[in-house]
């Protein structure tokens, strides 16, 4: 192996242990304002909008923070992420009587823009880290060990929460993103992802035909899981089941888990080559395993709460599986897809997608689950990933004739 190719690695697994720490401690913050807010005897719907802030900055975001990391460089970006996330830790610090639902989303705003400017950062930097036919297996790699280790912050955030105490929780996240902060800013290449050219800010949307259709299907995608997960589901297991919470989050840890392990080893268990012609298949198979899911709790439903329950989370981590060989897919497609010089623009613009199917999930998760119950948040689930599979037709396997026509 080349100097250079030891030297992109190092960097490579600098940038994953950047991603992790963050990761961590983002599942663990979601976890921490969730059950706080929920003690305090807020409903589905309150608890849902603490976290719309978190979600509609990512939008601006991923849109903007492509078009900066492609100006002043991807370790800026990820330093900068790292850095309002203590920022965003340390607001929640204050008095319980200053903790309003107000004040708790202005925190909830400057977490959800450092969550996206470090995503953006990682997801960026692979192109120009590791070579072209290695990209659909480090891209999984890196985004199946921070969608487990995601997992782990859930589990995590429910344990401290219920053992140790709010506060006490946000400074220890705060110390260890501190010595990340301070690892990055002293060995992360400061020449990372900054483009050759000047990035014009005209360029912040993609003038690609694939990635504007990928990115629509991937609005949906999310949008599908954020409606169940976000908010119904550990609210219903909490309320329904009665579960305890470091229970709901030790089952949120493990879905998340399997997610990211199962992405983690898609390259070895789905072919490359049909990347793009598999999409729209695995999205019609998780909308209908989903829907399965909503029919077997209203057929149950409270006459026999354990087979509703079994039915549920087994079903629940069947979508993990299958949720993950879909995301896998559009991680890899997005970065392939991507231009060469400046990737966080077209990388950027994607995830913009994606935050916005984020929001719109969690904003239908306490509104349909308010006014309809858990079922119902599946059933709209199912619909969702119909959408998706329906615009994944039709993408092509590769994006860079499309690019050059468009004059990128």
């Amino acid at each position: 192996m080349s100097e250079t190719n030891n030297t992109g690695m190092r960097q490579y697994g600098l940038i994953c242990a950047n991603y992790w720490v963050f990761t961590i401690t983002d599942g663990a913050l979601r976890m921490l304002v969730l059950w706080y807010f929920h003690q305090q005897g807020y409903g589905a719907l309150a608890i849902a909008s603490l976290f719309v802030f978190y979600e509609l900055f990512g939008v601006f975001t991923n849109l903007f923070g492509g078009w900066l990391g492609a100006r002043i460089g991807l370790n800026q970006t990820m330093n900068l992420g790292l850095l309002l996330q203590i920022v965003s830790l340390g607001l929640l610090l204050v008095p319980a009587d200053m903790l309003t639902v107000v004040w708790v989303m202005i925190a909830q705003a400057g977490s959800g823009i450092a969550k996206d400017l470090n995503k953006m950062s990682a997801k960026s930097a692979i192109k120009n880290l590791v070579a072209k036919d290695q990209l659909f297996t480090w891209v999984a790699r890196l985004t199946g060990s921070k969608n487990s280790l995601k997992g782990l912050g859930f589990f995590v955030g429910s344990l401290l929460f219920q053992f140790w105490g709010f506060q006490e929780a946000l400074l220890l996240m705060m110390a260890l993103l501190g010595i990340a902060l301070v690892a990055s800013l002293v060995l992360l290449d400061k020449r990372l992802g900054k483009s050759q050219y000047k990035a014009k800010f005209k360029e912040l949307f993609s003038n690609s035909a694939a990635l504007n259709q990928l990115s629509a299907a991937r609005l949906f995608l999310f949008a599908a899981r954020d409606v169940w997960f976000v908010v119904a589901l550990p609210v219903s297991l909490a309320q329904f089941f009665a579960w305890s919470h470091a229970s709901v989050g030790a089952f949120l840890a493990c879905w998340i888990v399997v997610y990211g392990l199962v992405q983690g080893f898609a390259p070895q268990m789905v072919r490359q080559k049909k990347a793009a012609s598999s999409l729209w298949f695995w999205a019609a198979l998780l909308s209908v395993l989903t829907g399965l899911i909503a029919a077997s709790l209203w057929l149950n439903g409270q006459q026999n709460l354990l087979l509703s329950q079994a039915l549920l989370l087994s079903g629940l981590l069947a979508f993990a599986g299958i949720f993950a060989i879909n995301s896998a897919y559009h991680s890899y497609l997005v970065v392939a897809y991507a231009r060469a010089d400046g990737a966080s623009l077209d990388v950027g613009f994607y995830y913009m997608s994606n935050a916005l199917g984020r929001l719109l999930g969690t904003i239908l998760s306490g509104w349909v689950y308010a006014s309809f119950g858990l079922a119902a948040c599946l059933a709209v689930s199912a619909v969702l990933l119909l959408l998706a599979a329906a615009l994944a037709r039709g993408l092509p396997e590769s994006a860079e004739n499309d690019q050059e026509e468009a004059g990128v």
